[in-house]
């Protein structure tokens, strides 16, 4: 479900207060929110019950779908530390070299997050 919002659903509040019953039409029927102003500065968002109600439901869906796919890396990723210590793939740290572990840990956070950003 995709919402647009074009310059014909935004409003002011004191017009959607004078004309209510003519807005409240117009957004059953075209199932698009509209938005309110105060002052020019968007405030309020009135929007069909359903079709809100539906928004609410994708999102929950979605919601759901993202962290299932989180877990599913994360028993990857668990998966693939156990195959690297089985097979000898790791480093062992004692307290003098902990803090280079940390270093690289940070790094790589780093990099992965600007790695992602430009995507």
């Amino acid at each position: 479900m995709t919402i647009k919002i074009n310059l014909e659903n935004i409003q002011t509040l004191t017009d959607f207060k004078r004309n209510a019953k003519d807005y409240v039409e117009r957004i059953k029927a075209t199932k698009s929110p509209l938005i309110l102003t105060v002052n020019g500065k968007a405030e309020v968002v009135v929007h069909e019950a359903q079709a809100f109600q539906e928004m609410i439901n994708q999102l929950e869906r979605m919601e759901k779908e993202l962290e299932k796919l989180k877990l599913e890396a994360l028993k990857r990723e668990i998966a693939i530390g156990i195959e690297q210590i089985e097979n000898g793939q790791y480093t062992e740290y004692d307290e003098d070299t902990i803090s280079t572990m940390f270093e690289q840990i940070a790094e790589r956070g780093r990099k992965k997050l600007a790695d992602n950003s430009t995507l």
